[in-house]
């Protein structure tokens, strides 16, 4: 099986990532820092912009660039004075960014489609949904699936892929859910990768409760990336 892309080892990024923060708390704590600087540097905002330069730098740039943004937007006000009518449109301006930045990454990312899949076929070889205050259940039979994607807001996505077949390549769904929830039920003897980003929110792998769980084929991969927050993305039996 090819491999999906060739990515850097998160391990040493997340490394260096937590050493960074425990530096400055020691400096903070010795009092080697202003306490207005370190009042703004060991804050949940810049947590926030911390773990999204990983993200990025780990390759997941759609939750890399939100949570940047969403950490960046709640830390400016700790630095310079905002008016008070600027901080009223501030979540509508929140809510405006998230949507640019998934407008961008989804055309970005229609380039990187295969080439050589049948568009006649395409709706049971790929997804593309978006939920929003609602619920969606599909099935899917597909025995050349390649992947998908989907946003969740407010809403729940569940995806029964137990009758399905990958392509030779594998499969790549890209999760966005935001106060929501996306459910992929999936084959026991199937290889599932995280490389989702959960902030407030959570991944799960459910099969290890099945009684007939097979062991898990490498040839086999479903690689599950996205970004989750406040929601959940939960693999299932």
């Amino acid at each position: 099986m090819e491999k999906f892309h060739n990515s850097p080892n998160k391990r040493v990024y997340l490394g260096v990532f937590l050493i960074s923060i425990g530096a400055f708390w020691v400096l903070d704590s010795l009092g080697l820092i202003p306490s207005f600087l370190g009042e703004i540097l060991i804050s949940w905002q810049m947590l926030l912009i911390g773990i999204g330069v990983f993200s990025l730098i780990g390759g997941n740039k759609t939750s890399g660039v939100i949570l940047i943004f969403i950490g960046s937007y709640f830390i400016i006000p700790e630095i310079v004075t905002i008016p008070d009518e600027l901080r009223k449109i501030g979540w509508p301006l929140i809510i405006i960014g998230i949507g640019v930045v998934l407008l961008i990454t989804h055309s970005r990312k229609k380039t990187q489609e295969p080439a050589n899949v049948d568009p006649g076929s395409k709706g049971m070889d790929y997804f593309d949904d978006f939920v929003i205050f609602g619920g969606r259940e599909v099935f899917i039979n597909s025995q050349n699936f390649y992947g998908g994607k989907i946003t969740s807001m407010f809403g729940g996505a569940e995806y029964d892929l137990r009758q399905a077949g990958l392509s030779e390549n594998g499969a790549v769904v890209d999760c966005v859910s935001v106060f929501g929830a996306c459910e992929f039920k999936v084959p026991p003897d199937w290889t599932v990768k995280n490389e989702v980003t959960a902030i407030f929110g959570a991944f799960s792998d459910k099969r290890g409760s099945s009684l007939n769980q097979s062991v898990s084929n490498p040839s086999k991969t479903l690689v599950v990336k996205g970004f989750s927050a406040f929601g959940a993305i939960e693999i299932k039996y």
